[in-house]
């Protein structure tokens, strides 16, 4: 740590003509890591433009001192000063004033902790050594062709200062003169947004079908879906929710129109034929400045089994991230290239009853639990089935279709069945969040469930949006909304990610900005009601529309009168 903040303060000095200040929270009694009465000292010491934590193996626990009085303090603090957490840099990304600076490599329910604070991805600055059986700090001695990150010490100080560098000059590019320029190095954890090169933000829109048989549309979705499923496996990824990208389906609107209405700097498009057994699919990555093309290739192959398909898939996911330059960790890549145990008539029907999904209606939902019984007749070992069915019955329960003494019990033995086959599904994890929290009101086992399943899928965002329920019941209100607002970066044309958003607005009490949030809702549910296109999700609102329309206009009188009374 010593080390590390000299040979910081030395390249600061190189970056910045002016002085730049570095505290560093090392002292045991300077009062940083006191258990008594520091506030006035500790909340003056936190009053600095950039906060650079490092992220060990031993930092995230919410029941720390450093954890709430200096990581969650300094976020508290960031979001209400003139500056704000977030700034907008000079290329136009955003950045955090939070710079992490990882040592260790974490546990996955660790990271997720941490970007639940601040509704982000953990891309900190590495300085990890590794080699087989290794996980320690990188030290300047060590020799980079024997780390097999292959990362320098002398650069990974550099990225720092860089960093530091953009953040302050968007500080200033806001119209903030900031004075002295502080930055503070502490034992703290927390997320940030890359700060170096250009957000890698992608939609994946829906594929064409052009084979001659339309019916083939399930299995042409089918692959795309797939895709889109890798691709969110991928932490350094942000990726739009199919709900918001369906939208598009049919529409004739340019790369750069879509791209901005979904908030994302990377389109993949695909179209495919399926006629017999042969299946042809042509894929492309286009950058949405300027719509230039980046990567693109076509696939032809005789489907015998699953594996045929999935091999494609696989390679379309890789071969994006790797044109994006995604990290993809050992853990991810094993998730994206795991071949199904099923054959190719099984998964046929699971990908049909998927098809059935979309609607939620109540026919459309029995067929679908048609023909997943019917694949686990012929396979009674592939997990995704059990997660359908499990799916499938939440949602028949939460429609008041079945009564919960029929409904219950076949949620739970699908869910113990999926969980029992393959641990590694986010959903069956989301699913088991939901029922404990919704159900059993066991609010440990459903915050562990969350932190599990975003940890296999950083880019679900109805898991974000279930998990930003249970803290508020935790009354954990600035991490719910933190993740509320991750869930809309994810899901941004989804109405029903923006009811809840403005839910939690209103029940953290800051109704003030929940207001214009509800008008602006329902402004859009009214032109949708009038004949505009709803997207997947907006089906879903319309068969309950006077529900979702009453939502948004209790929130509207709600928020009205709760700001009327706080500027009386």
């Amino acid at each position: 740590m010593t080390g590390f903040v000299e040979n910081l303060q030395k390249e600061l000095e190189a970056t910045f003509k002016e002085e730049i200040s570095v505290y560093f929270d090392i002292n045991p009694h300077d009062g940083l890591l006191e258990t008594h009465d520091v506030d006035a000292s500790l909340k003056e010491k936190l009053k600095c433009l950039i906060f650079i934590p490092v992220l060990s193996r031993t930092y995230c626990d919410p029941k720390s001192f450093a954890w709430v009085n200096e990581f969650m303090a300094f976020v508290k603090q960031a979001t209400d000063d003139q500056y704000g957490l977030k700034v907008k840099l000079p290329n136009g990304n955003i950045a955090g004033r939070v710079l992490p600076v990882t040592i260790h490599d974490l546990d996955s329910d660790d990271t997720s902790l941490c970007e639940s604070v601040l509704g982000g991805f953990l891309r900190g600055i590495e300085f990890i050594y590794r080699e087989p059986g290794v996980n320690r700090p990188l030290t300047p001695d060590d020799d980079p062709k024997t780390n097999m990150n292959k990362t320098r010490y002398r650069n990974q100080i550099n990225k720092v200062a860089l960093a530091i560098k953009e953040i302050i000059t968007a500080i200033r590019n806001s119209g903030f003169q900031p004075g002295e320029i502080t930055t503070k190095a502490g034992k703290a954890a927390s997320v940030s947004e890359s700060v170096v090169e250009l957000e890698k933000s992608i939609a994946v829109l829906p594929f064409i079908n052009d084979s001659p048989d339309q019916e083939n549309t399930y299995f042409i979705n089918g692959v795309m879906e797939e895709i889109l499923n890798n691709l969110q496996r991928i932490k350094d990824l942000r990726v739009i929710s199919r709900t918001s990208v369906e939208k598009f389906r049919g529409q004739s609107k340019s790369i750069s129109e879509i791209a901005e209405e979904l908030g994302v700097n990377y389109i993949v498009e695909g179209s495919g034929q399926k006629y017999g057994s042969s299946f042809r699919l042509r894929a492309q990555l286009i950058k949405a400045e300027h719509e230039s093309h980046l990567w693109g290739e076509s696939f032809q192959s005789e489907i015998n089994d699953v594996k045929d398909i999935f091999n494609i898939q696989i390679k379309i996911a890789e071969s994006i991230a790797n044109e994006l330059r995604a990290v993809i960790s050992p853990e991810e890549k094993r998730l994206i290239e795991k071949i199904p145990s099923a054959d190719i008539e099984v998964y046929d029907e699971y990908l049909k009853a998927r098809s059935y999904f979309s609607d939620y209606s109540r026919e459309s939902l029995y067929k679908a639990i048609e023909y997943l019984n019917s694949a686990i007749g012929k396979n009674p070992d592939w997990a995704p089935l059990y997660a359908g069915l499990a799916e499938i019955w939440i949602w028949i329960q939460q429609e008041g279709w079945e009564t919960p003494s029929v409904a219950s019990p076949k949620i739970a033995e699908n869910l113990n069945k999926a969980m029992e086959l393959d641990p590694d599904l986010a959903e069956v994890h989301y699913q088991s969040a939901v029922m404990a929290q919704l159900v059993e009101w066991d609010w440990g086992k459903s915050e562990k469930a969350f932190l599990k399943s975003l940890a296999i899928n950083p880019n679900n965002p109805d898991a974000r949006l279930m998990y930003a329920q249970l803290l508020l019941i935790l009354n954990r209100s600035d991490e719910s909304i933190a993740q509320r607002e991750l869930a809309i970066s994810l899901d941004p044309l989804n109405p029903l990610t923006k009811l809840l958003y403005i839910g939690t607005l209103v029940q953290a009490g800051d109704c003030k900005n929940s207001l214009p949030l509800t008008e602006e809702a329902l402004s859009a549910y009214r032109r949708t009601s009038f004949g505009l296109r709803p997207s997947l999700s907006a089906t879903r609102c319309h068969s309950a529309a006077p529900s979702f329309s009453s939502h948004l206009s209790a929130y509207r009188r709600t928020s009205f009168i709760v700001k009327q009374l706080n500027d009386n």
